[in-house]
């Protein structure tokens, strides 16, 4: 309803030539805000007070100006100005029961904006390393990624979901390691575990599962002869040594299979896990294809040509202090490795390649690092370091019976997120874990999560859902219909206070999609589910539906009707279900 004030004011605009040039450049729609105080009207436009410098006039002149030139209109039962100058629009009913109409007319597309041609957004999200199962945190990510990518969607945005494996490197080495110790151990060979390595009984598991053909099984002396100590002063001196040494043994070929079956079963499972909770990619990246495209070559490439690149001490060196960054960064090594930074460079660099215009990064709070390094590297290959837009989500804490829950990825003492998921449900997962704004830590009370009561937020919505469907089965069951035409008709019956409450929180739907969508913040959604739900449970306790008088039942229906096509489309963008029974 938002645009219809904005275009009235927009229309008076017009037709006041010396003001419309004052107010040219001026957005409108931002001038216009819903009022905290029904006393003051639906809505208030502070386009008065935007307008006195230019026009050189005082904004209660100003507004009365525009006021006068505003006209009547069927939307609108009375225009006031207010303070220092706003212009306060109380709306009429047939305002409020045309949006009723769109919403039943609309269904499932209501709130949804048009698609836009651009910008093209890549949504990165999860990306959690295949070395272990999902835990509750990567459920957090997951579930603010994909809500994210939904209300961009809704808001009309082309967005490709994306999830980076960090499927190279050291800790792929390390997981190999993992695995082969825990085989040999299964073919009795008994070598001390890293105290760096991967402990989860997942890791036995794919040990016992992996194909292992033609692969010599080594004695333990063989395996543990010449390393190093392994100290928690320094756990990688041991863990490298034993990478180096299962290298030696089975050969480059041979470590490697080990390696692949190891990271292609967790990922596999995390793929599993994402699928079952909801959560949908439409290309997983791997790292390693960075390399056998040349594409990290490609980036360095581009930063050398644009004298972004020098050498020291034998490696070559990223000068992002020219940036920002508080030290310059390594890219290649003395040894000639490329560094992890480079793949990141090169990843980005991929992505504006690939025809991508704006870029949103979700990571875990402890990437807070990256953010100014890698817009570094995009500014020095010549993009707009705005191109790439970083969301932090903080971490998660849970909380059973009034006990904290200690997690370890490395130990194995962890709550998974297919654990969470078997616990809770996902409709609550999904909920709790973008009920508060990403970059604050989220303690998630399973207690609560679990609990069938009004003190449990996501029940008391997909309860307002389940009730408008109950109110149709009592309709049935009673041998009456729902005359819908007539409903749409005889909606002026509709004077009570909570039915306006209920119009009126209905009617703020899009506006509550568009804000979440523009701030990457599904906790605005969630909150106005609450108080949806709120309205709609008080109406339901203050009125009968399936009254006697056909009219008033018929636009009773009508109302609850466009009441659950809002709850469903809110719940949907949440990836939350909207049940017809509970």
């Amino acid at each position: 309803m938002k645009p219809i004030v904005a275009e009235l004011v927009a229309s008076a605009l017009r037709a006041l030539p010396e003001l419309a040039e004052a107010a040219d450049g001026i957005d409108l729609d931002g001038t216009v805000e819903r009022t905290r105080d029904a006393s003051h009207g639906d809505f208030a436009c502070n386009i008065a007070m935007r307008l006195a410098k230019p026009a050189r006039k005082k904004p209660r002149d100003i507004a009365a100006i525009i006021v006068a030139a505003l006209g009547d209109s069927a939307t609108v039962d009375k225009i006031e100005i207010a303070g220092p100058g706003f212009i306060n629009f109380y709306l009429s009913a047939q305002a409020f029961h045309a949006e009723l109409e769109r919403t039943l007319a609309q269904g499932a597309s209501y709130g949804r904006q048009a698609p836009k041609e651009g910008p093209r957004i890549n949504l990165e999200f999860v990306s959690a390393n295949p070395t272990g199962p999902l835990h509750v945190g990567h459920g957090r990510g997951a579930s603010y990624g994909a809500t994210v990518g939904n209300l961009l969607e809704a808001a009309g945005y082309p967005v490709h979901r994306e999830y980076y494996v960090n499927d190279a490197g050291r800790q792929m080495d390390i997981l190999g390691a993992s695995v082969w110790l825990r085989w040999l151990e299964a073919n009795g060979v008994d070598v001390a575990f890293p105290l760096g390595g991967y402990r989860g009984e997942y890791i036995r598991n794919i040990a016992d599962e992996i194909d292992t053909a033609g692969l010599d099984v080594p004695t333990a002396e063989s395996v543990a002869r010449g390393l190093p100590g392994d100290s928690d002063d320094d756990k990688d001196a041991y863990v490298d040594a034993l990478v180096a040494r299962a290298k030696a043994l089975h050969g480059e070929d041979g470590f490697d299979r080990i390696r692949q079956q190891a990271l292609e079963s967790i990922r596999d499972e995390i793929r599993e896990d994402l699928e079952e909770f909801g959560v949908h990619f439409d290309e997983w990246f791997s790292e390693q294809s960075l390399t056998k495209s040349n594409r990290v070559d490609d980036a360095l490439a581009v930063l050398e040509e644009r004298g972004m690149l020098y050498k020291q001490d034998g490696a070559t060196w990223f000068p992002a202090t020219q940036f920002g960054d508080e030290k310059d960064r390594v890219v290649v090594r003395e040894n000639g490795v490329k560094t992890y930074f480079a793949s990141d460079i090169a990843y980005h660099f991929d992505k504006r390649e690939r025809g991508y215009d704006h870029l949103i990064d979700i990571l875990g709070a402890d990437h807070h690092g990256y953010v100014t390094r890698v817009r570094a590297g995009l500014e020095a290959m010549g993009y707009e370091a705005d191109d790439l837009e970083v969301k932090l989500v903080q971490f998660v804490t849970l909380y059973r019976g009034g006990e904290r829950v200690q997690m370890s990825t490395r130990s194995g003492q962890f709550d998974t997120l297919r654990q969470l998921r078997a616990e809770v449900g996902n409709d609550a997962a999904r909920f709790y874990y973008v009920s508060r704004s990403n970059d604050q830590h989220l303690d998630f009370d399973l207690d609560v999560a679990k609990s069938q009561s009004s003190d449990n937020p996501v029940y008391y919505i997909q309860y307002a859902h389940a009730r408008v469907a109950s109110v149709f089965r009592q309709l049935g069951e009673k041998a009456l219909t729902w005359d819908k035409a007539n409903g749409r008709a005889q909606l002026g019956l509709l004077g009570e206070p909570q039915e306006k409450a209920l119009m009126t929180s209905m009617s703020r739907y899009p506006e509550v999609l568009e804000l979440a969508a523009n701030n990457r913040a599904p906790q605005h959604l969630v909150h106005y589910l609450r108080d949806l739900a709120n309205d709609f449970h008080t109406y339901y306790n203050a009125h009968a539906f399936i009254v006697d008088d056909a009219g008033l039942r018929d636009a009773r229906l009508y109302l609850v009707s466009a009441a659950r096509v809002v709850i469903a489309n809110g719940l949907g963008i949440l990836g939350v279900s909207a049940p017809e029974k509970m």
